[in-house]
């Protein structure tokens, strides 16, 4: 028992399909984006009191709501950034949900993946989000520049005739900022349904980098989105689960990386993992360590790992070209919550080991996860 344990604390049956979880910053209450039978958005927002879930506002609209992000908000505002299911950015402020702060037809499509940044951090650079959907772009919002992305990464459009035009357009399924060091430096990563990765500098307005997975792009999430590169993990559908050492770029080999090879598989009563490979849906890094991180699973069950840095993180070919060095993985803990994938998670920013989890049996769940001071 000296190590980590998942613990379900509170558990909450909800009427509607469960598709994003978010603590709202400096508060015990988290919030809850779903979709409701009659294709309607909802948001509902819970506070934590002692043993007991208390609903505090419902707020509902005409989409179903897919996902969403307070990256882009100060600690003051706390606006929160939602995409819909109709390619719709809304910006609401949850003091006053009915009329949005912001709101713009984004994408001809559902938009699947969202992600923010600038909001509380210093000096870098502007809060903005970024925004992936199923029509193929990638943009970049800031809100106070108007209805138009300040970036539009989107494919081009198709020659020919006699073709189905959109069968080249990559559903993009995930999307996060990394490398904002400084007011000039951000990247955004995005993740597609091919398996193609993607690092495009926002300053250069280029890509930087892509790789191409066996399988679906599900989650990235870099360990700090204000440093450097440092680390990025990769989560895919058939269980992928990668680790790329971001902090070296070998001209030709491009960034090193760490598999895992089962990452989806579910995980029995005694601890041991057997069963088919089954889709990483979701990764989250802990707020107060960057090198431990969870992820959620196809089987229901999410999983608690620690990245180990090799002695050399950087080494030289026999060209003289710099060329990073991937660490190992160690899966420090195990549990299953659910039948059902558990497919968005959230760590509390300032309690540590204070996390929310959603998973498709429409249900919500409190966790605490103990001992993680010991990692």
């Amino acid at each position: 028992m000296d190590k980590p344990q998942m613990i379900e604390h509170l558990h909450e049956a909800v009427n509607y399909t469960v598709y994003d979880t978010k603590w709202i910053p400096l508060s015990a209450k988290f919030l809850v984006l779903g979709s409701k039978p009659n294709s309607n958005g909802i948001l509902d927002i819970y506070e934590l009191n002692q043993e007991k879930l208390e609903k505090v506002k419902t707020v509902v609209k005409k989409a179903a709501f897919k996902c969403g992000t307070f990256g882009a908000s100060s600690l003051r505002n706390r606006h929160f950034a939602i995409g819909d299911f109709e390619g719709r950015l809304q910006v609401l402020d949850l003091e006053r949900p009915d009329m949005a702060v912001y709101n713009v037809k984004a994408h001809s499509a559902i938009i699947n993946c969202i992600d923010g940044i600038g909001g509380t951090q210093l000096d870098c650079g502007a809060p903005e989000i970024v925004t992936g959907s199923r029509d193929g772009a990638v943009k970049v919002w800031d809100i106070r520049q108007g209805q138009e992305p300040v970036v539009d990464i989107s494919p081009p459009p198709q020659m020919g005739d006699g073709i189905n035009k959109s069968n080249t357009r990559r559903d993009c399924w995930a999307v996060a900022f990394g490398n904002t060091y400084n007011d000039q430096e951000r990247c955004v990563a995005a993740g597609y349904d091919n398996g193609d990765l993607k690092l495009f500098d926002l300053r250069a307005l280029a890509v930087r980098w892509e790789a191409t997975m066996k399988n679906g792009v599900c989650g990235l999430e870099f360990d700090r989105r204000d440093i450097a590169m440092n680390k990025l993990v990769v989560t895919t559908l058939e269980g992928g689960l990668l680790v790329y050492d971001m902090r070296t770029q070998h001209p030709t080999k491009g960034f090193s990386w760490v598999e895992e090879r089962n990452a989806g598989r579910s995980v029995g009563t005694n601890g041991v993992i057997n069963g088919p490979k089954a889709t990483v849906w979701t990764v989250r890094h802990l707020p107060q360590n960057r090198d431990v991180f969870l992820t959620g699973g196809g089987t229901g069950s999410v999983r608690l790992w620690k990245y180990e840095y090799p002695d050399r993180r950087v080494i030289e070919d026999s060209d003289g070209a710099k060329e990073g060095v991937a660490g190992k993985l160690q899966m420090v803990s195990a549990v299953t919550l659910s039948s059902q994938p558990v497919h968005s998670f959230d760590w509390h920013p300032d309690k540590l080991g204070l996390a929310v989890a959603g998973a498709f049996d429409q249900s919500v769940r409190v966790l605490i996860t103990t001992k993680l001071n010991t990692l």
